[in-house]
């Protein structure tokens, strides 16, 4: 389809020109020679790209600019002035405009302006496009599940997207979807065209780790051979996600807390403060609060950071999203790994139904992606349903939900036990098998090494 263009131009002879280079180049041109004129024919019509002298009787091409920005926000506009002074020009550009000409202009470089215009419209459209196709395709993007807590939680996503400042603190078990909720929020919001930084916290060494998210200057300390730029500043415009933020160090929380505050900080060795533009989204499977009490983390950025609180619930207190979120992984299994499985038998559903799922969603999307690759035939059956080492077979969601002790079969056939109980149990066996390795236990278990720490002084564990 044709682009259409509006020139909008006082004198005849310069807008009949125009107008003729740009129909020769397969555009369908329309013309005005005043403000009042061009906004009432965009207001008839569907118009692409608008060539807009800043002169213009009555009203002037920057009063047009600004009305065009209230009725069509994403409309090209391309400035056209006489002026030798460059203000005005500067002016439109910071009110919008893509681009702008200097009188007298050669037709080649207006032609390949429009072009270029056109052309970066066209890619953002597409951009656009395939966003949305994605999006209705893996529906939150990736965040999944129907139940009433889930709905919960996307209902806090959407308001909070709305407000691109505002700081969010992710809670939620290890596998629950917190770096989706996060994603969620930054796609959602106004700075979805910007990037979105993330960094685990408990993945870096302490001792780099500021300057990671800070920076250095040239020659602030031995290896410093030039200047850094921390992922603060890569983040500007858009969001930083600090994911498991309970591992940072107490010596670094004050410039987390500045940052939050002040919208500065700086690098190391730096002298001047650096002003950024960026929603700090923090996550953690750790209690905060318990946090503040062992003197691990500090009260006021804690208090700075949960602004707004989303807390997504563990697999376990919302079962009922159990099999629909299997049968989608199916669906993606199938499309990945050109699989035809077409069902998951009543058998494998009462299985995976009375798990206790430790590892939340990923580790259902990882047992199903499992279960698919192995399967020969149409069905997913309970052996293929790899759900070592601890399969549940008493209804963990309700009770776990309400506090109250919920019987568990273990693998020795012992009584029942509680949540906690069967948990360290768990650990102690993992640690075991793999000699009291801490990395391979975390790995098995599909947790960080931080979260294992914890654990193991949470249950009084050597």
């Amino acid at each position: 389809m044709k682009a259409s263009i509006l020139v909008v131009e006082d004198n005849e002879d310069l807008c009949q020109t125009i107008a003729d280079v740009m129909k020769r180049e397969g555009y369908v041109v329309k013309t005005a020679s005043s403000g009042e004129e061009a906004l009432s024919k965009i207001e008839r019509g569907l118009t692409d790209l608008v060539l807009l002298d800043i002169k213009l009787p009555k009203m002037s091409g920057l009063e047009v600019l600004a009305k065009l920005r209230d009725m069509t926000p994403d409309l090209l506009v391309i400035m056209i002035t006489a002026l030798t002074d460059a203000r005005p020009a500067v002016e439109a550009l910071k009110s919008g405009a893509y681009d702008y000409l200097l009188k007298p202009f050669e037709l080649d470089e207006l032609k390949l302006v429009v072009a270029k215009a056109l052309e970066t419209h066209r890619l953002k459209l597409e951009v656009a496009r395939l966003k949305e196709q994605q999006r209705r395709r893996f529906p939150e993007s990736g965040l999944y599940g129907e139940s009433k807590a889930m709905q919960e939680v996307r209902n806090l996503i959407s308001l909070v997207a709305e407000t691109p400042r505002t700081s969010v603190l992710i809670q939620g078990e290890s596998g629950t979807g917190k770096e989706l909720v996060a994603d969620d929020i930054h796609n959602r919001s106004s700075r979805a065209d910007k990037p979105i930084i993330k960094i685990n916290c408990a993945a870096i060494p302490e001792n780099l780790l500021e300057s990671e998210l800070f920076g250095y200057e040239k020659g602030a300390f031995t290896d410093a051979k030039g200047t850094k730029r921390g992922l603060f500043e890569l983040a500007h415009g858009g969001t930083i996600f600090l994911d498991e933020i309970s591992s940072t160090r107490m010596a670094l929380q004050p410039k987390l807390l500045r940052v939050l505050e002040t919208s500065t900080f700086r690098r190391i060795g730096g002298t001047s403060d650096i002003t950024i533009d960026v929603r700090i989204i923090a996550a953690t499977n750790q209690n905060l609060e318990v946090c503040v009490r062992d003197g691990t983390f500090r009260e006021d950025l804690l208090y700075r950071l949960k602004v707004m609180v989303i807390n997504l619930p563990p697999l376990r207190e919302h079962p009922e999203d159990i099999i629909p979120m299997a049968k989608l992984f199916l669906e993606q299994n199938n499309r990945e790994f050109n699989k035809n499985i077409k069902s998951i038998s009543p058998e494998a559903e009462e299985k995976m139904l009375n798990y206790a799922w430790p590892g939340n969603v990923r580790e259902l999307k990882n047992v199903l992606e499992r279960a698919c690759i192995l399967c020969k035939k149409e069905d997913i059956v309970p052996e293929l349903l790899h759900l070592e080492p601890l399969d549940i077979r008493a209804t963990m969601g309700t009770a776990a939900a309400n506090g109250k002790k919920t019987a568990a079969a273990s693998p020795s056939g012992l009584s029942a036990e509680t949540l906690q109980e069967v948990e360290k149990q768990h650990i102690l066996r993992t640690l075991d098998k793999y000699h009291n390795n801490k990395s391979k236990t975390a790995k098995m278990l599909n947790i960080s090494r931080s979260t294992l720490r914890e654990k193991l002084k949470e249950y009084g564990i050597d």
